[in-house]
């Protein structure tokens, strides 16, 4: 018979549902706002609307996409291009360790569940404080936001290929501002604040002589680097020599010669059959 706390645990989801897929929709269509720039601007950017499309099914990256036709749109090399995208996309690989112990999730669903992954579904399931309520957020809000960021993909491109400049909209602000979305709640303390006001420097330092796309990752490597130092255990300190013992040592300053003792002889064996009776 399952116990009380099963029973809980398994009806917990189930009660909780209608909270969670509406907190799920609120995130999609969210989401699916600057979806519509990402898609004008890789329009804008050179891309056919079925390669920013291909890129919402198969890279499905909101940010790495950003980066990536931002870096396209002001003249950055694909390599470039693909560098910065690429070096967004790690902070997956972060997420993935955590939500696997916390979704425990079976073979068959490690595929699509490692497609669903964003910011949205990893901050959704890691705020549920049970597996049952965890893994329906995820599926829930990861399968919504990838709906709403592949229409919106659609409808900004189609919408861009329109216009013969889709930055008279201002989509091209809007993605920045997406940006700055995602970064802000992170901000808590004052050393995350001056990292961020320091790789912002770094950034706008290397673009005087760097090309367009490489001061996003130059300015990325210096962040890791500083967070690397940052979270670093402190070493252990070295021990104290200690002093080696005297090979010849002297006199015994408590011993009396004239007295018959010697401290460092050992007693005389006792001969057999004289030992005390007791």
């Amino acid at each position: 018979m399952a116990t009380e706390t099963e029973q809980h645990n398994d009806t917990g989801p189930a009660r909780d549902r209608p909270a969670i897929l509406r907190a799920a929709a609120g995130i999609a269509l969210a989401v699916g706002a600057y979806g519509l720039s990402y898609g004008a601007l890789a329009v804008a950017a050179g891309l056919t609307v079925w390669q920013a499309q291909a890129l919402s099914l198969l890279l499905y990256g909101g940010s790495s996409q950003l980066a990536l036709v931002g870096v396209l749109a002001s003249g950055g090399t694909g390599a470039s291009a693909s560098a910065t995208a690429a070096l967004l996309g790690v902070r997956n690989l972060f997420y993935g360790v955590g939500l696997a112990r916390q979704l425990r999730p079976s073979r068959s669903e490690l595929l699509p569940m490692a497609h669903l992954l964003s910011d949205e579904s990893a901050a959704m399931a890691a705020g549920q404080p049970e597996r049952g309520r965890a893994r329906l957020a995820y599926w829930a809000t990861g399968g919504a936001v990838f709906a709403c960021w592949n229409l919106a993909t659609l409808i900004g491109a189609l919408a861009g290929s329109l216009l013969d400049d889709p930055k008279t909209l201002g989509l091209d602000a809007a993605s920045s501002a997406a940006f700055l979305a995602l970064v802000a709640p992170r901000l808590r303390t004052g050393a995350d604040r001056t990292l961020f006001l320091t790789a912002g420097a770094v950034a706008v330092g290397a673009s005087l002589v760097a090309g367009s796309g490489l001061p996003v990752v130059v300015a990325g490597l210096t962040s890791l680097g500083a967070l690397l130092i940052r979270t670093a255990p402190p070493s252990a300190p070295e021990p104290e020599a200690q002093p080696s013992p005297d090979p010849n040592p002297g006199p015994d300053p408590d011993h009396d010669p004239g007295s018959g003792y010697d401290p460092a002889r050992k007693p005389d064996p006792v001969p057999e059959g004289r030992g005390e009776h007791r």
